[in-house]
Formats: C-alpha cells, structure tokens, sequence
C-alpha cells in the first residue's frame, strides 16, 4: 500500500485538524469534562496527550533515525488556564511541522512500527501523525457535543495507513487464518489478511477492473468484511463508534479478536 497524500498535503492537514482540535477546547464549558470516547481522560489529559505527543515526534524526527524514541526534554508542561493552554497547543503542532519541513519525506525516522508496512521515515511519521491529530480532534468535538465527519482525503489515506501501519505486523496472527475486507463507499476496498506470517494489507481492484489475483485473494473470499463511508471505517478501526453501527458482513466474532490483538513487538 501506498501513501495516498503528497508531503506537503500532509502538513497542510496536520494544521488545519490542529486548529480544529483548539477550536473544540476552546467551546468546551470545562477542561475537567470527561472525554467520552477516552473515558479515562478529561478534555484537559487529552490537550496535554496532543501537545507533549507533537513535541515528542519533533524531537523524534530531529534526532533522525536513532535507535529509540527521543523524548522532547526541558519541555514546558501543558498549562491549565484555558488561554495558555490554546497557545500551548498551537506551538506543539508547529514545533512539529517545523521539524517535518526540515527533515523533508525521505529522511529516516525512528518509528515504533518497524515491522509493518510503513517505511521509517519522516514521511510516515507525518502520514501516521495526521491520523492521530484527526481522530483525537474526533474525540474533542464529541466531548463538546459537536462531532464532525473526518475529512474525505483524511479518511481515505486514514483507511490505508491505518492497516499498513497500526495493524501489519510479522507477529502470528494467534488464531484461524482469515481475512478481513473494508469496502469504503466512496469507492475503494481493502484487504487485512491474518495468519501465522502476521497481517498485512492490501488494496483491492476497484469495482470494474479485473487484474489477475493470486488464489485465495480474490475479492470474494473474505471471512468477514466492514461496510461504510470511509470515515467511520477509521473510526471503528481505532474503536471510537462501534463495528455493528456500519455494515459488517462474515464472521462478526473477527472484528473483536482484531482490536483484541496485541502482536508481540
């Protein structure tokens, strides 16, 4: 798979889900109100998971492809008063867009996913970081009451990344071999196979083309398979609306050993 989204578009999307993120704190009655799709944070553990995870991956992508994760030290901690914590945020999301222009896609990159299918470079580091900052502002505007659709191209990409990277592992798949389809309705499918090689992912042949497929693989051999806009596909994939809300086909029991999982790294 492949990313969908040139670098820059990248970069232009981190800042614009970031503002939107601020914009929902900042219509929020209260920083102590509880996140519900993270009920174990309140709005304000949420801003401050944003904001030291954007100084963190600047440090990160600044330090280049170093064996381990470089933590952001002598940072500021996130403020509480409302104002200053907007500021706050606004510099971590451009901390991390500065260290991204710097080092440019290509650049290696220490990730935490070095056995999926995303390279270790900046590119996708900036690729899994717009997922993250998309659907945590997801998370603060239904804590304000006011949840809005991920964007098209966000979902779409969102979709792709989210297999090749937060799932594809080489680590066995503990269970029956099986495969998993996520058909988006804006016109594109994907396929999450599962076995004792681990996951991978791969895009099916939109409807109306016919490549050849190697047997076994063909579109109409799934277990099970999710239905939906490509949006709330991502959004059941990282566990914020639940599978049976869309359209899920096949062995339903999949879905929930799937976010069950925990490959060994």
């Amino acid at each position: 798979m492949t990313t969908t989204l040139e670098f820059p578009v990248l970069l232009r999307l981190i800042d614009e889900r970031s503002t939107a993120f601020r914009a929902a704190v900042a219509s929020a009655p209260s920083l102590d109100v509880q996140v519900p799709t993270c009920p174990e944070w309140t709005l304000f553990d949420l801003a401050q998971h944003i904001g030291e995870g954007r100084r963190s991956w600047a440090a990160t992508v600044d330090a280049g492809p170093a064996p381990t994760k470089s933590a952001a030290e002598g940072a500021p901690a996130a403020p509480r008063e409302r104002e200053a914590l907007l500021a706050w945020l606004a510099e971590s999301t451009e901390q991390l867009l500065d260290a991204l222009r710097k080092a440019g896609p290509d650049r290696g990159c220490w990730t935490w996913w070095g056995a999926s299918q995303s390279p270790q470079t900046c590119g996708a580091v900036a690729r899994h970081q717009l997922q993250q900052i998309a659907v945590h502002t997801y998370d603060a505007q239904v804590t304000v009451g006011a949840p809005q659709p991920l964007p098209d191209e966000v979902a779409l990409d969102g979709l792709d990344e989210f297999l090749s990277t937060c799932v594809a592992t080489t680590s066995a798949w503990p269970h029956k071999p099986a495969a998993i389809d996520f058909h988006a309705s804006e016109g594109r499918s994907w396929r999450l196979s599962l076995s004792a090689d681990g996951a991978r992912g791969t895009r099916l042949p939109t409807p109306g083309t016919s490549p050849a497929t190697t047997p076994g693989e063909g579109p109409d051999t799934a277990d099970a398979s999710l239905r939906g806009t490509a949006g709330e596909l991502v959004l059941a994939l990282y566990a914020r609306i639940p599978v049976d809300s869309l359209k899920p086909e096949g062995d339903r029991r999949l879905f929930d050993l799937l976010q069950a999982w925990e490959p060994e790294e």
